[in-house]
């Protein structure tokens, strides 16, 4: 994470619950993902996915790194859709549209605000 502190970055979050009954629910009833996004271009500059398996976490944010959020969910739901094959898919995609929703809400708040937010016109 080091260096987002020169670049015009924001860090988002989101949640979701794993569904019961899944071998994964076993370890943990929750999924997170913490994005950190370029505010400029709307690109994923960085990522967490505390996850059972640091591999598992690791693969995810390598399929996500880089991708626009721009245009909400769609470059990234095709992409977890075909390549994590795992149990628990449905509550890691809901963990990141949650956090992409978290993000665009508060650029559209920011651009509806006569101040704007810091965030939309200096670096953090």
């Amino acid at each position: 994470m080091a260096g987002h502190a020169d670049k015009h970055t924001v860090l988002t979050a989101g949640f979701a619950q794993i569904p019961k009954g899944t071998s994964l629910h076993e370890a943990s009833t929750m999924v997170g993902y913490v994005l950190i996004i370029d505010a400029d271009h709307d690109v994923i500059c960085d990522a967490s996915f505390p996850f059972v398996m640091d591999k598992t976490s690791e693969f995810l944010v390598s399929l996500l790194v880089g991708k626009s959020v721009a245009d909400g969910m769609r470059e990234m739901a095709q992409v977890v859709q075909e390549r994590f094959l795992a149990p628990g898919q449905g509550a890691v995609l809901q963990a990141i549209r949650a956090a992409v929703e978290r993000y665009h809400e508060k650029k559209r708040q920011a651009t509806q605000s006569p101040e704007g937010c810091t965030w939309m016109r200096t670096s953090l």
